[in-house]
Order: structure tokens, then C-alpha cells, then sequence
């Protein structure tokens, strides 16, 4: 597929609303098809779960998610929340207070032309408003040069794969 040319007219950045939830849902399914996931590895009802875990995120962790958008077509999204943790956090919050960014995504035809730099930086700008001390993600092999170039770095996550 060929690059779309964007131009200041035809591109516009905002904030997701929830009518908009499925379309951020699909943008997460399609991440995963995109980074080799088969689609029978993925729960035929991720629809559903999906659309729940941004309820929930809403409702508990400030989740809220941006768009792009090119001649009115949303073709991009990120999606952002409060990091809830993996362990109990005894820290107090001015000391860590962590954002977590998920599923930034831009279609193909859109791709390399600053869309995902900008939906996260959106999304870091809205964790700060929020009072958060870092931001997480995870990063595809498709965005780790979008993260790097943005100054996030690598951090001491270490991982062990169980199923060989």
C-alpha cells in the first residue's frame, strides 16, 4: 500500500470519545495481527474484553485514548491510564506516580509520517496533567524507533520464556 500524503488541512489530532471505543478496540486487535500474532491465538470475544478493560480503565484509572485523524477518518489512536502496578505500591506518589501509554497505532497507508510520535506525545502530556513521575509502555519492534527517538529508554525488565 502506498503513503497517503498528509497535509495540515486534511490531518487533525484529538481526544478520543467513547463512541469511538471500537475503533481503538480494533486498532489493539490489529496491532497484534501486525506484530505476527495469529488471529487464533487471539479470544474470539476480544471485542468485548476489550471494549470492558476501557470501561474499567475509564472509570478507575483515568484511562483516555487520542485519534488521528485524516480527512475526518480516524487512522490512528493511543491509548493511555494511570499504571496500576504489578506488586503493592508502597511508595507515595510524588515519588512514583507511573503513566502507562498502550496501543499507539497507525494504520499502514499512514505510517511514518509523525502520527504515532505525535498521539504520544499527546499522551504523555496528558499523564503529566495527571501528575505522573514516569511513563511505561511496551514498544513493538515497529515502534521501538518512534519511543528511542523521543527519549524514552530501555529500562531493567527482564524476561524468561517458560514454553521452550
Amino acid at each position: 500500500m502506498c503513503s497517503k500524503i498528509l497535509t495540515p488541512e486534511n490531518l487533525n489530532f484529538r481526544e478520543a470519545t467513547p463512541q469511538e471505543d471500537s475503533i481503538i478496540a480494533e486498532h489493539f486487535y490489529q496491532m497484534w495481527r501486525d506484530n505476527n500474532v495469529p488471529a487464533d491465538s487471539i479470544k474470539s470475544n476480544w471485542l468485548e474484553l476489550e471494549l470492558q478493560f476501557i470501561n474499567e480503565a475509564r472509570q478507575e484509572l483515568c484511562y483516555k485514548a487520542f485519534v488521528a485523524e485524516v480527512d475526518n477518518l480516524v487512522v490512528g489512536s493511543a491509548s493511555c491510564q494511570l499504571f496500576r502496578g504489578l506488586y503493592p505500591n508502597i511508595l507515595v506518589k510524588e515519588h512514583r506516580k507511573y503513566g502507562y501509554i498502550w496501543n499507539v497505532y497507525v494504520e499502514t497507508p499512514y505510517r511514518n509520517q509523525g502520527l504515532a510520535k505525535k498521539l504520544t506525545l499527546l499522551a504523555c502530556d496528558y499523564l503529566k496533567l495527571l501528575g505522573c513521575t514516569r511513563v511505561i509502555l511496551h514498544a513493538s519492534p515497529l515502534g521501538k524507533p518512534v519511543y528511542d527517538r523521543l527519549g524514552f529508554q530501555q529500562s531493567n525488565e527482564m524476561r524468561l520464556d517458560l514454553t521452550d
